[in-house]
């Protein structure tokens, strides 16, 4: 089979909003890529609660349906969170992730709010990516998170 071309992509990929019934592959694409999954709260309630308060879940479809990526965003009233943007590592480096950047900021150009991410240091493509458009280093900034409640001792 001959590989499908930066070239010819928007002839062979549809960015679309999520439906429910993507829910399955989605999983499996962030479980391929690393990104997450139920196990880190990102549970289909959740998606679909955080897209009737204002954001977006995109998903890169191929021509015969295949979901290869995805781009979730979030709003908190005051800007876009961009949350587990991947592409299937098999269909990495094709420019789908430049795809669903464009129009993720693009959503966030559309509402008048700015746009956020985080990226693992170690994510080189990506922060390159990223660098090319437009996104700036914020500085030294660390971040934490509190996942479950149930050792933690609050008083």
């Amino acid at each position: 089979m001959k590989r499908k071309s930066y070239k010819d992509l928007k002839t062979w990929v549809t960015l679309r909003d999520y439906r429910p019934d993507d829910y399955t592959a989605i999983m499996d694409l962030w479980a391929d890529t690393g990104l997450g999954g139920a196990q880190r709260g990102d549970d289909q309630r959740i998606i679909e609660q955080s897209i009737a308060m204002g954001g977006k879940l995109l998903v890169a479809e191929s021509d015969d349906g295949e979901l290869l990526g995805t781009s979730w965003m979030t709003f908190d009233g005051r800007r876009i969170h961009l949350h587990h943007l991947g592409v299937l590592p098999s269909y990495q480096r094709r420019g789908i992730g430049r795809l669903l950047s464009i129009a993720s900021i693009d959503f966030a150009r559309e509402k008048g709010i700015q746009i956020k991410l985080e990226v693992h240091r170690s994510n080189t493509a990506a922060i390159a990516l990223y660098k090319n458009l437009g996104f700036k280093y914020l500085g030294d900034y660390d971040v934490y998170i509190i996942r479950e409640f149930g050792g933690l001792i609050m008083r």
